[in-house]
């Protein structure tokens, strides 16, 4: 069976994403905080994304206007700043195979989003799928809190990583049109630049200088951090979205979960149990089913 170059891209751009929460983890590990490890992401991020951006936005491309900039904004700020300072924040409470999993909920979001503000039915299956989502994380929480023992901790990091996802799946549900007309690349190079500016006055509001006094292996990571798990990641999603379609991507990215937690057991030491395996196929088995709701249209 022949595989296209745009599903292999997106496969690999799915395993680039699933690092993320490793390398917060292993920041962590050398006494990096939320605040401080998500400003190194963003702000090592950056050059390279700014030249993403401005590639993306040669030979013609449409100007933005004065809407485009302010949603770019808003968007930017709630998708990328917000959602990320979230997500960084409850992996100091949780494992990242069961944040990974919470994370992957975002499509179920989006359907209830859709559903209560945008009077779009959810359907028989649209029910079925989130029933399997949210009992295959339940199923990995209990095995988190065997993991912790500690039922605070792990509803704060849970509650967290789930404000994170809605503010993600918020952000999903705005930028449709936006995308498909500036492009996904570039309205995500811009998008991450509001969002580092976001993390950059927020270090330098609550955090002294002597905040950026951390040994050597987190800015290691973070540089790891910034080109694996947000730069080449991007800029793959985007060119493979144009090659097979994004509905064919969002079905490759169900392997992220399985990914995160291969990579947390092998990195982190994090315990592989029949409870994660059985969490994670009922959350991908939901996720999958609310993205094949439409037959995904052909690709060259």
């Amino acid at each position: 069976m022949w595989i296209s170059t745009g599903a292999i891209v997106a496969f690999l751009a799915a395993v680039c994403f699933s690092t993320k929460a490793i390398f917060v983890k292993l920041t962590y590990l050398y006494g990096a905080d939320a605040i401080s490890a998500l400003a190194l992401r963003m702000i090592m991020a950056l050059p390279f994304l700014l030249v993403a951006g401005w590639y993306s936005a040669r030979d013609g491309a449409q100007p933005l206007t004065r809407a485009d900039w302010k949603n770019t904004l808003l968007l930017g700020f709630m998708g990328y700043y917000l959602s990320s300072l979230l997500d960084f924040m409850g992996l100091q409470y949780i494992t990242a195979s069961l944040e990974r999993l919470i994370l992957f909920l975002y499509p179920t979001v989006v359907a209830l989003i859709s559903w209560a503000f945008l009077n779009k039915p959810i359907g028989r299956r649209g029910i079925g799928a989130l029933v399997l989502s949210y009992v295959g994380i339940s199923i990995s929480v209990v095995k988190d809190l065997e993991h912790t023992g500690d039922a605070t901790t792990l509803l704060i990091g849970g509650g967290l990583i789930f404000a994170c996802t809605i503010t993600y799946a918020i952000y999903i549900v705005g930028i449709g049109e936006m995308v498909g007309r500036i492009g996904a690349l570039r309205f995500g190079a811009y998008a991450t630049v509001v969002a580092a500016l976001c993390c950059l006055i927020q270090f330098f509001l609550t955090r002294p200088l002597s905040a950026l006094d951390l040994p050597a292996e987190v800015y290691w990571y973070s540089l790891a951090m910034a080109i694996i798990a947000t730069v080449l990641p991007v800029i793959m999603t985007a060119w493979a979205i144009k090659a097979i379609g994004a509905p064919r991507v969002a079905i490759i990215n169900a392997v992220g979960p399985i990914s995160t937690i291969l990579l947390a057991w092998r990195f982190l030491g994090e315990p592989i149990g029949w409870e994660q395996i059985a969490g994670a196929a009922l959350v991908m088995s939901g996720v999958l089913l609310i993205s094949l709701k439409k037959r995904p249209a052909s690709a060259g």
